[in-house]
């Protein structure tokens, strides 16, 4: 009995010790594999396809209830005024409400003025059509709103995504030839690819500054407001591992 252990003993060892020697000699014959790290960044240039505009109506009164039904009234007009224009109602938004009183800038501790309380009420407004940009500004004022407090510009989520694509494309490209360069000039070559990070991806939104807190006596007797809308650039980057042998 205690020969037989023995023997099983010994034999398990032997058995260990080819395991051992196997996992050993696969390990010795597949080294590291050898990387080329490269970043690639692309860009594409494009038109936008949305407007974003930023409207307000603002007024001040003593009676803060008075100062809030007069701003209520205009900014009803300006919204009516956009949907009778074609704007759709889930292309408004309320963006900002406030109330905040004003008081008297004097240091007479028994003055007779009384504060005086502002309501400012934002709405913003997105369009499909850029080229109806300057045309829904002046809308927004003769109908009541006397500020513009921004023009912005960007892509819908359809041509984002396009652009997005052409983009990365780009990057890859990019990442790839330099990787190839200096493959070349090490006397390797590329045999794949062991792992691709994306970066940042930039969809700007162009801001126009030239209608920043317009007043409305500015826009109520001149011409149709002019509106530029330019060019943005999509961005896009990736970094590439490329095995090499």
């Amino acid at each position: 009995m205690r020969t037989r252990t023995i023997f099983l003993c010994a034999a398990l060892m032997v058995l260990l010790a080819a395991g051992v020697w196997s996992a050993s000699a696969a390990t010795d014959d597949t080294p590291d594999e050898r990387l080329i790290h490269a970043s690639g960044t692309g860009e594409v240039t494009t038109t936008p396809d949305r407007a974003v505009i930023s409207v307000s109506v603002e007024n001040e009164h003593t009676d803060p209830k008075e100062a809030q039904a007069v701003n209520a009234r205009e900014m009803a007009r300006v919204t009516d005024a956009l949907k009778a224009a074609g704007i759709a109602p889930e292309d408004m938004k309320t963006t900002g409400y406030s109330i905040w009183p004003q008081y008297p800038e004097n240091d007479k501790p028994f003055s007779s003025q009384r504060a005086t309380y502002r309501v400012t009420n934002t709405l913003e407004v997105t369009l499909k059509d850029v080229n109806r940009a300057g045309e829904i500004v002046d809308l927004a004022v003769s109908n009541g709103a006397n500020r513009v407090d921004n023009v912005f510009f960007t892509l819908s989520p359809e041509k984002e995504q396009q652009f997005r694509g052409e983009a990365l494309t780009k990057a890859v490209q990019k990442a790839r030839a330099d990787a190839d360069v200096v493959a070349a000039a090490s006397g390797v070559n590329i045999t794949g690819v062991q792992d691709i990070s994306i970066g940042g991806i930039y969809v700007p939104f162009y801001e126009n500054m030239q209608f920043r807190a317009m007043d409305a006596k500015t826009t109520s007797a001149a011409p149709q407001t002019p509106v530029e809308t330019g060019t943005i650039k999509v961005t896009a980057s990736v970094t590439v591992a490329y095995i090499i042998r």
